[in-house]
């Protein structure tokens, strides 16, 4: 296995998680914080798009799918207190906007070399990723973190854990 293959595995494996959280839960389910002052899912989906997006173009310029007018500023620090159901998407649009985002994703990292991705991460993210081998390995790992939070959900919700 290469580093792009390893890479690639990564990101499938952060999908398949999150695909297997979110797969029973509601609109309204999405809406649930596990506790007060944490972030409801519904915000988190969309954190996970609009920062996968911005990541992917910071080193693969012009390689992601556009997203809808206005889902940034709708999913930004400010809006994450919001629990109004008609400032946010439902489960469907998220799932669909993320698996654009995944396939842009994808597809920047195919045309990478290896060699690209030793090259060092763009500045803005570099106090936390040194390559840009890691800003892709990041988008399987942060969708990680987030699963990690909605398995608190899950159980507040009265599901049984999954793993």
């Amino acid at each position: 296995m290469n580093g792009k293959e390893a890479l690639q595995s990564s990101i499938a494996f952060g999908d398949k998680v999150a695909q297997a959280y979110l797969a029973d839960l509601t609109d309204a389910d999405l809406l649930v914080r596990p506790v007060p002052g944490a972030n409801h899912i519904a915000w988190q989906l969309g954190h996970l798009a609009s920062a996968e997006h911005d990541l992917i173009e910071m080193v693969a310029p012009g390689s992601m799918p556009k997203l809808p007018a206005g889902f940034k500023e709708k999913h930004s620090k400010q809006t994450a207190a919001s629990d109004d159901p008609k400032a946010f998407c439902s489960k469907a649009e998220y799932l669909t906007l993320l698996k654009e985002q995944r396939a842009g994703t994808l597809a920047a990292l195919a045309k990478m070399s290896e060699p690209d991705l030793s090259k060092p991460a763009p500045e803005p993210v570099r106090s936390h990723l040194d390559t840009v081998g890691d800003v892709f390995s990041m988008q399987g790992g942060h969708l990680l973190m987030h699963a990690g939070q909605w398995a608190v959900v899950r159980r507040k919700l009265g599901r049984k854990p999954l793993f």
